[in-house]
């Protein structure tokens, strides 16, 4: 088992109110030994905005109060971009959609993890990020959906980027790029039609859970599914 989990720990949600970011939450909140959740949203926190980097260093400073944490999850990540879903033509690619993508997907998030990074707690410790099975450039056999595809991929190339870094104060610490399922929530309804078995919410974090537990510390992030199976970059 994982050292981390074996002890009393202190854990963080951003995106607490949606629906992964929620079950997140309830999970940890069940967990003896988790002795504080402190929750991050825009439901939770008056002007959290992935797209405003000062509310993003706002929130972090007053989430400080309640650390360090020894685990923080980033729930955060958008499919539908102003309503319209992924593209799936270059001659349906525009660059207003696919700049929106990369801000909520790709930079609001590593600005989330420039602010909160200096809140995890020292020792075993755990960053994990939601990410995407179709941000990986090498499992893309079918194309389309170009910007969410796109943004995901930069996603995790700046997560792996920012392990390296932080490690070298840290070894103990995992980044961890996680791929949820295809989870019965809003940003999956418009896309779940010939899905047989959705996961539930509290499902996919039970399993996302389980992976992270397994998860020994290594040089770089990690890419793995809700079932602790690793992905290719």
């Amino acid at each position: 088992m994982n050292i981390l989990f074996e002890h009393d720990y202190r854990a963080l949600v951003i995106g607490a109110s949606g629906a992964i970011g929620q079950a997140f939450t309830s999970a940890l909140l069940q967990d003896a030994r988790c002795v504080h959740v402190q929750q991050v949203s825009r439901a939770h926190c008056s002007g959290f905005d992935l797209s405003d980097e000062r509310s993003i260093a706002m929130q972090a400073g007053a989430s400080a109060a309640a650390g360090p944490y020894h685990l923080m999850v980033d729930a955060t990540g958008a499919l539908n971009i102003d309503g319209k879903g992924p593209e799936k033509s270059l001659a349906t690619l525009q660059p207003e959609e696919l700049a929106k993508a990369f801000q909520l997907n790709a930079i609001g998030p590593v600005m989330v993890l420039r602010h909160f990074a200096p809140l995890l707690a020292p020792g075993p410790s755990i960053y994990a990020k939601l990410s995407a099975r179709v941000g990986s450039i090498t499992d893309n056999h079918k194309g389309g959906w170009y910007s969410y595809r796109a943004s995901k991929a930069a996603l995790n190339m700046l997560l792996q980027t920012a392990a390296i870094e932080l490690q070298r104060k840290n070894v103990l610490l995992r980044v961890v790029a996680l791929q949820p399922g295809t989870v019965r929530s809003e940003l999956s309804r418009p896309f779940s039609a010939g899905i047989s078995q959705l996961l539930e919410p509290a499902d996919s974090v039970a399993g996302m859970l389980a992976a992270l537990r397994g998860l020994q510390p290594r040089q770089g992030a990690h890419f793995v599914d809700y079932q602790g199976r690793e992905i290719p970059w």
